[in-house]
C-alpha cells in the first residue's frame, strides 16, 4: 500500500506570510492539529509546518500580543515528509523517526499533495494494526 492511497488530498494550507490566527482557524474548523506551510498556493510547494504546539508554545506562551506571521513560529528544519510513492512502512518509520504524529506528503519534487495522521493508518485496511498500534505508542510515550 502506498501512501498515496490512505492521504487526505488536498489539505488546508497557510503560507509563511498569513497570520497565525489563520493556522489556528484551520485547526478549530478542521480539527487537525497540523497545517502545511507552502510557498504559495499555486506553486504549493512545502515549506513548513505549523502545528497547535507551536502555536500554544511559541506564540501564546510567550506572550506575542500581535497577530505574528505563520513564518515567525512554524517549523522548518524538522519536516517529516514522504512521497505520495512510498510504502506505508516507510510512512511509519518516518512517523516513529520524527516522532511525529502526521507527515506531509509530496509528489517527489517538493510539492504537497496530501497529509497522512496516525487516524489515516489506523483505518485503513491492509496494515498490520499491531504494527500500527507499535508506532502509535513508540510515538506517543516520546511525546
Amino acid at each position: 500500500m502506498k501512501a498515496r492511497e490512505i492521504m487526505t488530498p488536498r489539505p488546508e494550507v497557510v503560507t509563511p506570510q498569513d497570520p497565525i490566527s489563520r493556522a489556528a482557524e484551520i485547526m478549530r474548523d478542521r480539527d487537525v492539529g497540523l497545517v502545511p506551510v507552502v510557498r504559495d498556493t499555486k506553486s504549493m510547494m512545502l515549506e513548513g509546518v505549523i502545528t497547535d504546539r507551536d502555536v500554544a508554545v511559541r506564540h501564546v506562551a510567550e506572550r506575542h500580543t500581535n497577530d505574528c506571521s505563520v513564518a515567525s513560529h512554524m517549523s522548518r528544519d524538522r519536516i517529516h515528509a514522504v512521497d505520495e510513492s512510498d510504502d506505508v512502512a516507510t510512512v511509519l518509520s518516518t512517523m516513529e523517526r520524527g516522532e511525529v504524529r502526521r507527515v506531509p506528503v509530496t509528489d517527489g519534487g517538493g510539492k504537497l499533495v496530501g497529509i497522512i495522521a496516525q487516524a489515516d493508518i489506523a483505518t485503513s485496511d491492509g496494515i498490520p494494526k499491531a504494527q500500527v498500534g507499535e508506532v502509535v505508542g513508540r510515538v506517543s510515550e516520546k511525546k
